[in-house]
């Protein structure tokens, strides 16, 4: 299992260095563009283009010129935004990622215990009254878009019945800082955290009734069974055990990709200033030394979540550990 595990990590280093190269050749070394002007931004005098391009080292071989940018972000961070007047990148992005891990975070603990709890439900009432209506309720969770949900969500608890005793202990939209203030954090992100958890809770337990449901009919359960075990021991040492393993690779890219910045929408309607916005803005300036480092830091937790989702493989199923 060790072993395993060691592979799975240098797999994630290897994968790393490949991302990484792969966007400085995107963005820096494109035919046709000088990207000492794209750093620069529009209007930028001739020599200020000029010096970027020797600071950069854009006059030198690509591979020095890979080199000079990883090292200005990963070893001295001191890779700046011209076009954000000199903002520094890595303090930035070290400022807005524990406003998405905790969004992200507290959403994912809601989303795997509600979507654990419909499924196996689901599955245990299945093809009653109440296994349909748990099956409603997942897709209405599924179809309605996490924007208009948070839009709702504001209408009622900010504005609506915000005097009421139902929201009156609800603050202002924005984001609290854990450790100086750990109830205001706990109470602005209660209602972010219900809001995207609503349209993972719908997909993950259609997904692991499903499985279950399958899983049920194998001649493991029937043994099981046989044997006299109870329901409960049968459900959650032997079904919901192997059916888990869809549930952790969807768990594993859907944390990721939100870590990353894909929880730009809820950032945007509940006013967090998440690495989502942080990369749409950048985005938006076309600002190129941003950009690198949300998307390196974006790749970061997307390749650790699969690793970590590899490891977890190994302790599930013990037929992985042989592969």
């Amino acid at each position: 299992m060790l072993t395993a595990i060691v592979q799975r990590l240098a797999q994630m280093l290897f994968v790393l260095f490949g991302i990484s190269a792969l966007v400085f050749l995107i963005f820096f070394a494109t035919p046709g563009a000088d990207p000492a002007a794209r750093i620069a931004g529009r209007n930028a005098s001739p020599e200020t283009v000029e010096a970027i391009r020797k600071e950069f080292g854009f006059d030198r071989p690509l591979p020095v010129q890979y080199g000079i940018m990883m090292k200005r972000l990963f070893i001295t961070q001191d890779l700046a935004s011209f076009v954000n007047r000199g903002m520094l990148v890595v303090p930035e992005v070290a400022k807005a990622a524990p406003v998405t891990l905790s969004l992200v975070l507290g959403a994912a603990v809601l989303w795997v215990i509600g979507g654990v709890a419909v499924g196996v439900v689901a599955a245990l009432a299945r093809d009653t009254a109440l296994d349909r209506g748990l099956m409603v309720l997942a897709l209405i969770g599924v179809s309605m878009p996490v924007y208009w949900l948070g839009e709702v969500m504001n209408l009622v608890s900010q504005s609506r019945f915000h005097d009421s005793f139902l929201f009156s202990w609800v603050p202002a939209l924005g984001y609290k800082p854990l450790f100086s203030d750990p109830v205001g954090w706990f109470t602005t992100l209660i209602i972010p955290w219900m809001t995207l958890a609503a349209l993972y809770i719908g997909i993950y337990g259609r997904v692991l009734r499903a499985n279950l449901v399958e899983a049920y009919q194998e001649d493991f359960i029937r043994t099981a069974r046989a044997k006299g075990l109870s329901p409960a021991r049968v459900m959650l040492r032997h079904a919901l055990r192997t059916s888990l393993i869809p549930f952790v690779t969807m768990f594993g890219l859907d944390f990721g990709s939100l870590v990353g910045g894909s929880a730009l929408l809820t950032e945007v309607v509940f006013g967090l200033n998440g690495v989502g916005r942080l990369t749409y803005q950048a985005l938006l300036n076309l600002d190129l030394p941003m950009i690198l480092g949300t998307v390196m830091y974006a790749s970061f937790f997307v390749v650790l979540a699969n690793a970590l989702v590899d490891i977890v493989y190994v302790l599930i199923d013990p037929r992985v550990r042989g592969n």
